[in-house]
C-alpha cells in the first residue's frame, strides 16, 4: 500500500533530503545538490519561501521511502505571465507508476485547493534553479547546476497525462578548428567600435560589491521575457550571490563595459565541481574541499553559466564579440571545453552564438505540463 505524507518533522526533512542519494547510490551519472543547501527550502525565512506557497511530499510503500516531490506555487511568475501554475519540482521515484501517480495527485489537489489550473515541471523556484527532465545524454557528464534522472521517469510523467510543454538543449563547445583567430580579431574591432572595455574582476570580493548587480540588471533584462522567469527582488539576488561565491572564480566572469561605466554583457563561467560533488554524496567532508579546491584551481571544464546582452546592444554586434572573447578564454592553458547549461530550444539568439563554436549537443531537458483534474491517474 502507498501511503503520502507531507513533510513536516526534521526527520521527515532528512528523508526528503537523502532519499535521491540512496536512490542514485552508485550511479556514476548522477551529481546530487549540496546536502546542507537543500534543507534551506524548510526554512520559513528562506527568501523564496516569502514569495511562493510551497509544499514537500514523501511516498511511503511498505514504511519505505520510495519516492518524493515538491510542489511550489511561484506568485510572481504566475502574475507575470497571467498563469494559474503550480510547479513540481525535486521528484524522484522508484519505478513504480502508481508511487508516482499518487505523488502527481496529491500535488494536484493541494494546488486545486488553491486555486491553480495546470501543473508543469520539473521547475524550481526561478529559472536559476535546477529544472527539466534529463530525456537525452543519460551517460553524458552532468553539470553541478542541473539535475539529473533515470530514463524511466519520463514514461512514469507521460502516464500521468503530462504532454511537452518547452524543451532545453546543453552542448559541449570546442574552440574552432578554423577562424577562430579571426573571430578573435573581429571581437578586438567591434570593442573599439562600440568603445567598450572587457573587465575582470581581481577578486570575489570587487566582483560582488562593485558588478554582480550589474550582473543581475543583465540578467533581468535579456532574460525576462524567456519560459519561467519571474523578477528578481534584493534578497534573493543576495541568496544566489552567497551560494555562488565560493565557486566562481573572478578571472571566468567575462564583462563589458560602455564608455559611462555601464555594463552592456557578461559570461559567467564556473569551474566544474561535478566530480567533486558526485564522490561525496553531497556532502562537504574534507575530502570534498581537497577535491573541490583542486578543480576550482586547475579545471579542464568550464561550466557555461549564463551569456547576458542588453537587448539594445544585440543587434549591434555584440553578440559576435562575446564569441570571440569564449574563444579566446578557451584557448587559454590547459582548458579542454566548455560545458553549457540549459537553452531554450527556441532561443535562436544564442543557439546562432554557438554554431561559431566546434560543438556537440549532448543533452536534451523537457518541461511538462498537465490542466488539473485531466489525464491518466492510474495505470
Amino acid at each position: 500500500m502507498i501511503r503520502i505524507r507531507e513533510v513536516k518533522t526534521k526527520k521527515e526533512q532528512r528523508a526528503f533530503v537523502q532519499f535521491p542519494n540512496r536512490l542514485y547510490k552508485g550511479n556514476e551519472y548522477y551529481v546530487p545538490a549540496l546536502y546542507s543547501g537543500e534543507f534551506n527550502i524548510f526554512k520559513p525565512d528562506y527568501p523564496f519561501n516569502k514569495v511562493c506557497d510551497s509544499v514537500c511530499y514523501l511516498a511511503l510503500k511498505d514504511g519505505k521511502v520510495v519516492g518524493r516531490i515538491q510542489g511550489i506555487i511561484q506568485r510572481e511568475a504566475n502574475e507575470k505571465w497571467g498563469q494559474k501554475r503550480v510547479r513540481f519540482t525535486r521528484f524522484d521515484s522508484i519505478d513504480d507508476i502508481n508511487v508516482a501517480a499518487a505523488l502527481f495527485m496529491t500535488v494536484e489537489k493541494w494546488a486545486k485547493e488553491r486555486g491553480m489550473e495546470e501543473i508543469v515541471g520539473p521547475l524550481g523556484y526561478s529559472d536559476l534553479e535546477r529544472e527539466g527532465l534529463l530525456i537525452e545524454g543519460f551517460d553524458e557528464p552532468q553539470t553541478f547546476e542541473e539535475q539529473y534522472n533515470y530514463p524511466y521517469y519520463q514514461r512514469l510523467i507521460e502516464a500521468y497525462g503530462f504532454v511537452k510543454d518547452v524543451d532545453w538543449v546543453e552542448n559541449q563547445l570546442y574552440a574552432p578548428e578554423e577562424n577562430g583567430d579571426q573571430l578573435i580579431k573581429i571581437s578586438e574591432r567591434l570593442m573599439n567600435r562600440f568603445e567598450l572595455t572587457l573587465h575582470q574582476a581581481k577578486s570575489n570580493q570587487e566582483l560582488i560589491d562593485e558588478h554582480i548587480q550589474g550582473v543581475f540588471h543583465i540578467v533581468e533584462e535579456a532574460y525576462s521575457r524567456l519560459y519561467g522567469t519571474m523578477p528578481l527582488n534584493q534578497e534573493i539576488i543576495d541568496n544566489y550571490i552567497n551560494d555562488f561565491k565560493l565557486i566562481v572564480r573572478p578571472e571566468d566572469i567575462v564583462m563589458l563595459y560602455d564608455k559611462n561605466h555601464q555594463m552592456v554583457a557578461f559570461a559567467m563561467m564556473f569551474p566544474s565541481i561535478s566530480e567533486a560533488v558526485r564522490l561525496s554524496g553531497g556532502h562537504i567532508t574534507p575530502a570534498f574541499l581537497y577535491r573541490f579546491l583542486k578543480a576550482k584551481k586547475h579545471p579542464k571544464v568550464l561550466d557555461l553559466g549564463l551569456i547576458g546582452v542588453l537587448p539594445e546592444y544585440e543587434a549591434r554586434g555584440v553578440v559576435m564579440l562575446m564569441i570571440g572573447l569564449l574563444i579566446n578564454r578557451l584557448c587559454e592553458g590547459d582548458l579542454h571545453h566548455l560545458e553549457t547549461n540549459l537553452m531554450l530550444e527556441d532561443n535562436y539568439n544564442v543557439l546562432n552564438l554557438l554554431k561559431h563554436f566546434e560543438r556537440r549537443e549532448n543533452k536534451r531537458r523537457r518541461c511538462f505540463r498537465k490542466t488539473i483534474g485531466t489525464g491518466n491517474k492510474r495505470s
